[in-house]
């Protein structure tokens, strides 16, 4: 039993060595490495040997520096075609549905918009006026301006111009809202919208963008409730732990931030 203790140890110390090494862009020296990973040069490079041996680490060309190798790109590969996003987040917006009692929307960017593609009923079973196919506006509505913030400018000013040509009745929820460049920074640097005036009365929202290991978003998740249940306010403990669920859905999708606030593309 003492040598599979040390065994498995083993595995977690090498692991701290590769996510700091993903975490950083650059290469290493080795006494750096050692230094963030508290261990002796002596032990770090021991490991690092055996790293190297399956690929998982490699010294830079010409420098004593040293970084991921081939093998971990293959792994990092193999994760991102075997996992699909839409499970992730539905058993994360599942988590956060009955931790928090409220209405969870799954939100994608579809042909038409910011479009729902799940939602996870609360126990006091508000009316919401949103079903699996409702489609939101996109500076109307929290999930749209999430969407808005994060998705390209050039993509986000043709949705816009589509969305004021439509005719009354389209079904869409919300409505065009002036929503100044200056707005959309405060919500990628925030990582999360709400908005007010409310799409339906006496109902609040709250969303939060899914990133992948490229930083672009894959999906809104999004908190809705009575506003006397869903507290919207910048220390909201519900706005905490819907950040908590995007970050965690988005870190299993590959993204390495650690906040939801990517560079404009």
């Amino acid at each position: 039993m003492t040598d599979k203790g040390r065994g498995v140890n083993s595995v977690e110390v090498g692991a701290g060595l590769l996510e700091i090494l993903a975490g950083h862009d650059e290469p290493l020296m080795l006494r750096d490495l050692a230094r963030l990973a508290s261990l002796s040069p002596a032990q770090a490079h021991a490991y690092l040997i055996s790293l190297g041996a399956i690929g998982l680490v490699e010294q830079e060309p010409g420098s004593a520096r040293y970084r991921l190798g081939p093998a971990a790109l293959d792994f990092g590969i193999t994760r991102m075609r075997s996992v699909d996003p839409i499970r992730l987040g539905q058993a994360a917006a599942l988590e956060l549905s009955e931790e928090t009692q409220l209405a969870v929307a799954i939100v994608v960017w579809g042909g038409f918009g910011a479009t729902v593609i799940q939602v996870l009923e609360g126990p006091d079973q508000v009316h919401i006026n949103t079903r699996a196919g409702t489609v939101y506006s996109l500076t109307g509505t929290a999930s749209g301006r999430i969407f808005a913030a994060y998705l390209p400018q050039s993509l986000v000013t043709q949705a816009i111009r589509r969305e004021r040509e439509e005719k009354p009745g389209s079904g869409r929820v919300g409505r065009l809202m002036d929503l100044s460049p200056a707005e959309l920074a405060g919500i990628r640097q925030a990582g999360f919208a709400t908005v007010f005036p409310t799409p339906v009365p006496g109902i609040n929202a709250l969303s939060s963008p899914v990133l992948d290991h490229a930083g672009q978003i894959q999906m809104a998740i999004t908190l809705i409730g009575a506003a006397q249940s869903l507290d919207t306010s910048a220390d909201s403990p519900h706005l905490r732990l819907l950040q908590e669920t995007a970050l965690r859905v988005s870190r299993g999708l590959g993204f390495a931030g650690q906040s939801l606030a990517p560079m404009r593309v």
